[in-house]
């Protein structure tokens, strides 16, 4: 279905054209020294100027370069923040032996949960993978059907965060002498232990928002935002489902959260909840 719609241009451009002034005109440089020349109707090249815009007009073409086997972050505490329709979207798009990176590893049959069900995941990176309704992780977990790595919370957002600034690792003191720290380097640094993480990136990240404008420039609602920004920033690409799209100059900003330049693609989707209501 979605494998054949037609993918976003990174960014979509509108081109317009500008006509340079003309050498010898009243405002070119050295020229103003001498009268403009008397030919008239003289044919000049034009410059086109592009126009920033990164709204898709669906799901499906904001999805359709994502290939098998690509590595995805996926936004979300939970349920809040969770980008549901952009994961709907990715499951009927049919992308197989992907690798995810999320904060749990889904609630019931829902969003991410959807997504394992339909066995597109080969292996997940997560803090979280136990909780009351995450049966269908762990059935699969157990029938030996998806990878997990295991990261403490802290780690995962750390490590997600250092990629996005460009950092090759760090060394926390979270998990020192557990079986999480078997094969990473361990080293003592000031009388205390600790253990080297490496950064970790992907080649999408599918993300919710509150609002944007065509720049990308994101705006988020509350505990909604919570790993959208870090993993905005570590990933290639970068999708963002959002409730609502403003003209640019609209968005404050100092309400500003995550800059359009860590942003590929917008696509504004209708929730059947108001904005101020919904994760």
């Amino acid at each position: 279905m979605g494998r054949t719609a037609k993918a976003c241009v990174d960014p979509i451009v509108k081109q317009e054209t500008r006509r340079p002034l003309a050498s010898g005109s009243a405002m070119s440089g050295p020229a103003m020294l001498r009268p403009a020349p008397a030919i008239e109707n003289v044919r000049r090249p034009c410059r086109r100027m592009h126009v920033i815009n990164k709204l898709c007009p669906s799901v499906e073409a904001a999805l359709a370069d994502i290939p098998d086997g690509a590595t995805i972050m996926i936004g979300g505490f939970g349920t809040a923040g969770m980008p549901s329709e952009l994961i709907d979207g990715l499951i009927a798009h049919g992308a197989r032996e992907l690798t995810i990176i999320n904060n749990n590893a889904g609630n019931g049959e829902t969003g991410l949960a959807a997504l394992l069900k339909a066995r597109r995941v080969r292996k997940i990176v997560c803090s979280f993978p136990r909780q009351a309704d995450s049966y269908v992780f762990d059935a699969l977990y157990r029938a030996g059907e998806i990878e997990l790595e295991l990261v403490p919370q802290g780690n995962l957002a750390e490590r997600i965060r250092a990629a996005g600034a460009g950092i090759g690792g760090f060394f926390c003191p979270t998990a020192y002498g557990t079986q999480l720290a078997e094969g990473k380097e361990t080293r003592i640094i000031d009388g205390k232990p600790y253990v080297f993480e490496l950064p970790l990136t992907a080649d999408y990240a599918l993300i919710k928002a509150l609002r944007a404008d065509r720049w990308g420039n994101l705006v988020y609602r509350k505990t909604a935002r919570n790993f959208g920004p870090v993993m905005a920033m570590a990933a290639k690409c970068t999708i963002a489902q959002v409730s609502e799209t403003v003209e640019l100059g609209e968005l404050d900003p100092e309400h500003i959260v995550t800059p359009g330049i860590f942003v590929k693609r917008v696509v504004k989707l209708v929730s059947a909840q108001p904005a101020k209501e919904a994760a």
